[in-house]
């Protein structure tokens, strides 16, 4: 948001500097502003109003990006408390018809007190 309106500033003051310069240059010496200084001072005001512009437009998209997680968050936590653990079943159904047979081992009991293994185990 910082970027935006110091984007605007830097433009609003850049177009205000080139008016004041031509009109007191013309007022005062009748003559005008080197053409160098008037591009300047212009190209400095179309700059500041594209970084502007481009400042909103990703400050808008960040907004709608935030609201649309928050959104799929919430949704899916809908559906997880609402299927639950349910598929569990289906999915390990799935795998054993299909030929993913594995190995069923049994959980060695816990031993009290620790042991150092060797990697030949």
């Amino acid at each position: 948001m910082a970027l935006k309106w110091t984007a605007i500033v830097v433009s609003s003051v850049a177009a205000t500097i080139c008016g004041t310069a031509n009109v007191l240059v013309a007022v005062v010496d009748a003559g005008s502003v080197p053409i160098i200084l008037n591009l300047f001072a212009i190209a400095c005001a179309a700059v500041g109003i594209v970084v502007a512009i481009i400042a909103d437009l990703h400050d808008r998209l960040d907004c709608r990006m935030t609201a649309l997680t928050e959104f799929l968050v919430a949704r899916l936590n809908e559906i997880d408390s609402r299927a639950g653990d349910r598929n569990a079943g289906f999915v390990e159904g799935y795998l054993l018809s299909h030929g993913q047979d594995a190995a069923v081992l049994q959980m060695a009991p816990r031993m009290h007190g620790r042991r150092v293994s060797s990697g030949e185990e």
